[in-house]
């Protein structure tokens, strides 16, 4: 796919960036290429590939999911300046 002078420039306002007139040329070759490469991709029979969530084979490195605090929540709430059924109460700051 090869894009034209008038492409560029449209795309270059829909993105809302200011081109230099020199560079649309240089511009549409690259914009070109990018899409050249996208319809080679697009082009591979990928039947039967799984998807991939990173291209190495690697793990994620996880924890157990267990409770490792204790509770203390009585703690604070005896020294929080205001307490209201289990809740902090805090001073007003949006009007």
């Amino acid at each position: 796919m090869s894009l034209e002078r008038s492409e560029v420039e449209s795309i270059a306002h829909l993105a809302r960036l200011a081109l230099d007139e020199a560079d649309i040329p240089r511009y549409a070759t690259e914009l070109s290429s990018i899409l050249g490469l996208v319809e080679q991709m697009n082009s591979v029979d990928t039947h039967g590939v799984a998807p991939m969530a990173h291209p190495q084979d690697v793990h994620q490195r996880l924890r157990p999911d267990a409770v490792t605090e204790t509770d203390r929540r009585e703690q604070f709430q005896r020294i929080a300046p205001q307490v209201e059924n289990g809740l902090y109460l805090v001073p007003k700051v949006i009007e």
